[in-house]
């Protein structure tokens, strides 16, 4: 994870002979910063994956398809692609359509849509040398179809955005708090615990917490929330939180 959270997130994955950026909500500077802390650069990259065109997960994607150091094809949702400002970019576009599966490289990608205020969001999921991964953050409840993709992963994303209490008390405007705790908007830490609880099949090494609010959560109540969820279960699958402004370690497969 290169950073993950309200104000912008980005993922790298690399199966050692393919790497995909997915989300580019980082400046290019910042974003080329952290890719060196993971030991990448930008000339690396064999794809860019989009989610979605909210600011926090493509807001350094135009600017990005400008540099001339970028040689990877941008791969995102048809009806994603004229939701973004693309200014004078002239970016190499894959577009595909929202549940597709598909290859890059040694890794394969399979799309499933999400309940999200954009206009056509979507999750991941990849599977490269018998590793899944599962990627899902940006949706206001966790539907059966997400479950039924989120199924028989070694590392699972899983997004925990805020704490029901934080928010209610919190800064933003009352509009704005109906908009994060609605079916399209973002997981809170109880919904993300109920899912631990009641349907998460156990079968990740690894499961990340992420894309945090930093007005209305706190990373030690998601660590709470999501350590009782598993310990209650008794299983050892080992969580991190991750941060907005630092890369989390590596995961290794």
């Amino acid at each position: 994870m290169l950073a993950s959270g309200s104000s912008g997130n980005a993922a790298l994955l690399s199966s050692g002979h393919t790497r995909i950026l997915i989300d580019a909500g980082l400046s290019v500077r910042e974003l080329t910063r952290r890719l060196v802390l993971a030991g990448e650069d930008l000339e690396s990259l064999d794809a860019i994956l989009i989610s979605h065109e909210h600011s926090d997960h493509v807001g350094g994607l135009p600017a990005l398809a400008r540099s001339k150091k970028l040689r990877a094809p941008i791969y995102l949702t048809r009806l994603t692609v004229p939701a973004i400002d693309w200014g004078e970019s002239e970016p190499r576009l894959m577009p595909f359509q929202a549940g597709a599966s598909f290859v890059i490289g040694d890794i394969e990608v399979n799309s499933f849509s999400v309940p999200h205020d954009a206009v056509d969001p979507v999750g991941f999921g990849f599977e490269t040398q018998g590793v899944r991964i599962g990627v899902v953050t940006d949706l206001g409840y966790i539907p059966e179809s997400v479950k039924y993709h989120l199924r028989r992963m070694d590392l699972l994303l899983l997004e925990a955005n805020h704490d029901l209490d934080m928010l209610k008390v919190g800064p933003y405007p009352w509009s704005v708090k109906q908009r994060v705790m609605s079916r399209v908007g973002h997981l809170s830490n109880l919904v993300m615990s109920e899912y631990l609880t009641q349907d998460f099949d156990g079968k990740a090494a690894h499961l990340v917490l992420g894309h945090l609010s930093e007005q209305n959560n706190h990373p030690e109540i998601v660590r709470l929330f999501g350590t009782q969820a598993l310990e209650g279960r008794g299983l050892q699958t080992r969580l991190t939180i991750a941060e907005q402004h630092k890369p989390s370690e590596v995961f290794q497969f």
